[in-house]
């Protein structure tokens, strides 16, 4: 039986995994949960699979969730240790990372210490990390298996396959709400239209990041660490059906693809169960007969210039992506608060990365630091009104 922790399980990945182990409750057990702040759900969800630990990131909700489960024997911790205790926790051997940002880093890392095998939705980790986790996970005899989508299609496109006959990767994209429209017409753009994702359902800071096509972004430099591939192959294509999830171009010109309806719980459960494949209840399958069309176009990086921005930073390497990555999650907040505008969002990435000096390969503490550093250049101008 697989012994899982789930790190962010009361948002929409984490949600979606305990999906998965309804269907298979006989074959997975959930050992340990984090939540950041929603007890009521993460309550909900502690009756149900009855781990053995449980912390809540937020120590006042923490307090007021031991109260609410007195009544059975669940341990709950609270902040960064109570999250890598869920982590490191000895009775399981797989750990689910599915919290939103930088804060699920270090987790990952101790995690991949403590021998755990990772299934991965958490792309900061890789994107401002990579050079740390990669060789890690060699270090420790453990797997790390992608939850996206799009990475989750690339390493079905690759089994059987050496990646050194790949010629490319194609990273597609919906293009988000946003498709086809021009920088003067986001200008006015609010959060509640932003967050009108067409075909995912997704958690709010991450459908933000697919309405500016900062997330396609943060998968090309992932991609770059999860495949071994240069920047330079890997494509990113617009595909708004979102039915192809992603392509693997071989040197003799073969295209191999992985297509499947826009659903999470495909990816989760194949890296849950990777390499088998396992039924899984749906409420339709793809049905070729009744598509009406699949169609392809070039992003429009102008308008989305934060994709080029992210691939610029890719192409940096070093603390650049890091930098890139903590200026559009303050950035991101900032809007969704009504601070900021939606356009100001790749705008205040641009100044960060232009401020930032370059560090080639930077240690943990100094990805930490960069990260705060940010934080507080972003706040300052947001701020100032500059």
């Amino acid at each position: 039986m697989k012994k899982i922790a789930i790190l962010g399980s009361t948002g929409s990945i984490g949600v979606q995994t305990l999906d998965i182990v309804r269907e298979h409750k006989d074959d997975i057990q959930v050992r340990a949960l984090v939540a950041h702040s929603n007890i009521k759900l993460l309550e909900d969800q502690i009756r149900e699979f009855m781990p053995s630990l449980v912390c809540v990131y937020d120590e006042k909700s923490a307090k007021l969730l031991r109260e609410n489960i007195k009544d059975i024997p669940v341990k709950v911790e609270a902040g960064m240790e109570g999250i890598i205790a869920c982590a490191t926790d000895e009775t399981t051997d797989t750990v689910v990372t599915a919290l939103v940002g930088m804060i699920g880093i270090l987790p990952t890392i101790e995690a991949i210490k403590a021998g755990k095998n990772i299934c991965l939705a958490n792309k900061e980790t890789l994107v401002t990390a990579g050079h740390i986790i990669m060789p890690l996970c060699k270090e420790k005899g453990v797997s790390l298996l992608p939850i996206d989508s799009e990475h989750s299609a690339i390493f079905q496109a690759i089994q059987g396959e050496e990646i050194k006959s790949a010629h490319k990767i194609i990273l597609t994209a919906s293009g988000g709400p946003f498709r086809g429209l021009k920088k003067s017409s986001l200008q006015a753009i609010t959060p509640k239209d932003a967050l009108k994702h067409p075909n995912w359902s997704m958690g709010a800071k991450i459908t933000i990041d697919s309405a500016t096509m900062i997330n396609k972004a943060l998968e090309v430099m992932e991609a770059v660490w999860l495949f071994d591939l240069p920047i330079d192959q890997i494509q990113v294509l617009v595909h708004p059906q979102s039915i192809i999830h992603s392509m693997v171009e071989y040197v003799d010109g073969s295209i191999i693809a992985q297509l499947g309806l826009p659903d999470m719980r495909l990816p989760i459960q194949y890296a849950l169960f990777y390499p088998n494949r396992r039924t899984m209840k749906l409420g339709k399958r793809l049905d070729f007969a009744g598509l009406k069309q699949l169609t392809f176009e070039e992003p429009d990086m102008d308008t989305f210039f934060g994709l080029k921005l992210g691939i610029s930073a890719g192409k940096l390497g070093g603390s650049m992506p890091t930098v890139f990555n903590a200026a559009n999650e303050w950035a991101v907040a900032r809007f969704l608060d009504g601070r900021i505008g939606f356009m100001d969002i790749p705008d205040l990435i641009n100044k960060a990365m232009d401020n930032h000096r370059l560090i080639s390969s930077p240690s943990l503490d100094e990805i930490l630091k960069i990260e705060n550093e940010t934080y507080d250049f972003i706040e300052g101008i947001v701020e100032s009104g500059k």
